[in-house]
């Protein structure tokens, strides 16, 4: 059968050499070819003729399932009985788990993604997006078993801390492969799919503890924890057949690898020349600048990609989701809600943002980023306030209509929010600097995870600030002053390629104004 191709030949002119300059101060060759090649194909076109690409996306992007089931299990552990029995002391006639000891499990697995998406970025650089899964699927599978095993704080607290490691790797290969190996129509719903994976490993933790919380003896927590080890089988079973990014393979000189990697994504009756040679005029261009580093995420236009790339997720912990979403078991029961009421709650939670999450890909290329996360912002903000003001109604009826309100949040957050996020940090990061930028964005969520996780059991336990649903009024203030930031600084990149993208930033586009920005005027 004879090759399709994808859009017209490539351009074969060559970029003159120059010295090293900074990465912002380049201006970005368009190649035009590879741009009408990514307008052309439909998502219809992708479904019947890519597969490879669709299926290999999702494999990725399930990366975030042991980061989605970990963070949820942390806040919904402490309401298993016996976890506060074996690890905390008795008060009142009930078993607390030390806010001190709480907010360490919860702090110290945070600082353990902060360093792990560092080590990623060098590590996928280095060695290859592959090899950097396996590293973290190494740490998880260790620190997994450690988990189980241990009878004490401290071993516990170790165990944790290496988890976090490895959840760190983890959640920076799904959203920096995803956007690496899909084309531009695929690109939303793909990265939108890590989102998935939180929410699928969240919805999986619920309900494993409603499973096993029940349980007198220590397999009540330990259960859950040997799930985990699920996860990293699946993701150790696909690596060996997964494809290597060809960005990655470009970059280090492998162009045949990065061929037959491409041609692996788009089908062997698919003309990936176009690609390639486009891919090859970017690394051209890259190879003409300085040495990309940290330090160049923040100079000159890429300040601003950096900011947006990590502000998105600062909002989603503006917005209360450690709170909402990780503490909504332990909210119930602070409540008043009965502990089979709790964990029905939990599991109903999780459930609807999974299916927000699959509601987004039906938005995202219709109705754009930038709409979608500015509505979620208003909405969870005005969920947050009612929350918070049910709580000072002394009726049964106020606590059901705040736990209904949290249900809603989830969908809603998940939806929007919470996938989006990635969406925006897969687009509006540069190509050089996109492993840097997406390990700056991993270091965003464990530094806010830390204070948040840090703050909130002493906002919210009984033997300490007994704020329970009042922590609404709290984050619901800090919603609003994100919304606020977020109408300014989001833009809207559907539609557009990585060459487009890099063209407006370099001509100082003001974010909010990038989706009606018209570059065929330019070119």
């Amino acid at each position: 059968m004879e090759k399709t191709s994808m859009s017209p030949s490539p351009s074969t002119d060559l970029v003159e050499h120059v010295d090293p300059v900074a990465h912002s101060d380049v201006k970005p060759t368009l190649p035009n070819a590879d741009i009408d090649q990514e307008h052309q194909l439909t998502f219809r076109d992708a479904w019947k003729h890519h597969k490879a690409i669709i299926g290999w996306s999702f494999f990725w992007a399930m990366c975030a399932i042991g980061w989605g089931f970990d963070a949820q299990v942390n806040g919904a552990m402490i309401s298993v009985p016996s976890f506060r029995r074996d690890f905390g002391y008795i008060f009142e006639g009930e078993a607390v788990l030390p806010a001190s000891w709480q907010a360490a499990f919860n702090i110290i697995s945070a600082v353990g993604q902060f360093l792990g998406g560092f080590c990623c970025s060098w590590v996928a650089d280095k060695t290859g997006r592959k090899p950097s899964l396996a590293v973290g699927i190494l740490l998880c599978t260790g620190a997994i078993i450690g988990q189980i095993v241990t009878t004490s704080k401290v071993g516990f607290l170790i165990s944790k801390l290496i988890l976090g490691i490895g959840l760190g790797f983890y959640l920076t290969l799904g959203p920096l492969m995803c956007s690496e190996i899909t084309p531009v129509v695929l690109r939303g719903i793909s990265t939108a799919g890590v989102n998935l994976g939180i929410a699928v490993g969240q919805l999986i933790s619920n309900s494993v503890i409603k499973g096993f919380g029940e349980r007198t003896d220590r397999w009540s927590y330990r259960g859950p924890f040997a799930i985990q080890l699920f996860f990293a089988a699946f993701l150790a079973a696909g690596l060996a057949f997964s494809p290597e990014s060809p960005w990655y393979l470009v970059r280090v000189g492998k162009i045949e690898k990065a061929r037959k990697s491409l041609q692996r994504l788009y089908g062997n009756n698919t003309d990936i020349s176009v690609k390639l040679a486009g891919m090859e005029t970017t690394v051209h261009e890259e190879s003409m600048q300085k040495a990309p580093s940290f330090i160049d995420c923040f100079r000159g236009t890429d300040l601003l990609r950096t900011g947006i790339s990590t502000g998105v997720f600062a909002c989603q912990h503006f917005v209360g989701i450690i709170f909402v979403l990780g503490y909504s078991t332990y909210f119930f029961q602070l409540a008043g809600l009965d502990t089979a009421h709790s964990f029905d709650l939990g599991v109903g939670v999780t459930a609807c943002g999974v299916l927000g999450n699959f509601c987004s890909w039906f938005i995202v290329n219709s109705y754009g980023r930038r709409k979608i996360f500015v509505f979620g912002m208003v909405a969870l903000t005005v969920l947050l306030f009612l929350i918070g003001i049910m709580d000072v109604i002394p009726s049964s009826a106020a606590k059901w209509v705040q736990a209904s309100a949290t249900v809603i949040y989830a969908f809603v957050y998940f939806m929007t929010v919470g996938a989006m996020a990635f969406v925006i940090l897969g687009e509006a990061s540069s190509a050089q600097l996109r492993a840097r930028t997406t390990a700056l964005a991993t270091a965003t969520q464990a530094l806010f995870g830390i204070a948040m996780n840090f703050a909130i059991p002493y906002m919210a336990n009984p033997d300490k600030g007994n704020m329970k649903g009042k922590v609404g009024f709290v984050f619901g203030g800090l919603a609003a002053i994100a919304t606020l930031g977020s109408f300014f600084y989001v833009p809207e990149l559907k539609g557009r390629t990585f060459g487009e993208i890099d063209h407006m930033f370099y001509n100082r586009v003001p974010p909010r104004k990038m989706g009606g920005y018209q570059i065929e005027e330019e070119l």
